[in-house]
């Protein structure tokens, strides 16, 4: 369901019709084969329409199908090419995630069969979408807003005054990025814990003073030395490392999660190897970088509410 349509069809195709050659790329690459039917129930056009886009597709791709008698569908053909979709196997693999932990319909996608999957993770609760949406307004008008907030470590007062400005996405969870009015420092509150959001106002900060989430640093990493050649020489496969090294890019406060998901965190040698299977190369500097960030954060904003 990804890719613009090529030169090759023009500027004139209406949005629609783009669709639905998309569809038939789609189930071409992922399922092998559709039929007319296929196109028309998907799309609730006229089996006269689906013809039509068919004859459109083949028009521009001859060699991606073959036409079965036997079975009354479009194949996929040994020569196909991919023309209008982008063929993305982990968006193919998360939508599948997604329909297996009910978080979206098997009918909201283009799949016509999906393969056997289980999902050994722990479910959550639903996001509600009205606290998301309430989150999003206010990261949109840079405002705050009063949230009721389960928290397992700090106050058991429920309710937050926080200012959004970020959302992010670590070890499994959703995470808002917010200025905390109660703390009087820039935190992140899990959306799962959240609920209730209240009406927005004017936030009392500049979240560009939040220096551990407006600064980044490389972390490098490393298959643990520990382990045989062999376990080693799969990481770097695993990574598509260079040199043996993996340089990631990340937000100082996102490091935090990095470090914890991965022990990281845990002093080298702890650990066996096959439970810290990559080592960070440069765990000072990034530890120490986070650090600096949040004091430097903390003086800014004393400085600017004076």
């Amino acid at each position: 369901m990804e890719g613009a349509v090529t030169e090759e069809i023009g500027e004139t195709v209406r949005w629609g019709v783009q669709r639905r050659l998309e569809f038939i790329d789609f189930r071409l690459f992922w399922d092998g084969r559709f039929n007319r039917r296929d196109l028309a129930e998907t799309f609730g056009i006229s089996a006269q329409q689906a013809s039509s886009d068919i004859a459109q597709y083949t028009a521009l791709a001859p060699g991606n199908l073959v036409y079965d008698q036997t079975l009354k569908a479009y194949q996929r053909a040994p020569t196909y090419e991919p023309k209008l979709m982008h063929a993305s196997a982990e968006r193919y693999l998360l939508q599948l995630v997604a329909i297996e932990n009910r978080w979206m319909r098997q009918e909201d996608t283009w799949f016509d069969n999906t393969p056997p999957i289980e999902n050994v993770s722990l479910l959550r609760k639903r996001t509600d979408a009205r606290i998301l949406l309430h989150l999003l307004d206010a990261i949109n008008q840079r405002g705050q807003l009063e949230i009721q907030y389960k928290s397992i470590t700090g106050s058991p007062e429920p309710r937050r005054v926080i200012a959004p400005h970020a959302l992010f996405h670590a070890v499994g969870r959703w995470y808002v990025r917010a200025w905390s009015t109660e703390h009087s420092d820039f935190r992140d509150y899990n959306l799962f814990r959240i609920d209730q959001a209240g009406d927005i106002t004017a936030a009392a900060i500049d979240h560009t003073l939040d220096f551990e989430w407006m600064h980044e640093i490389d972390l490098i990493l490393a298959p643990n030395p520990a382990l045989s050649e062999s376990q080693q020489a799969a990481l770097h496969a695993e990574y598509d490392m260079t040199e043996g090294r993996l340089v990631v890019t990340k937000r100082l406060s996102q490091t935090f999660y990095l470090m914890t998901e991965h022990n990281f965190d845990v002093a080298p040698d702890t650990l066996p190897p096959g439970k810290q299977q990559l080592v960070l190369l440069n765990r000072d500097e990034v530890v120490n970088a986070r650090t600096t960030a949040r004091k430097l954060s903390i003086d800014a904003i004393e400085r600017a509410s004076r």
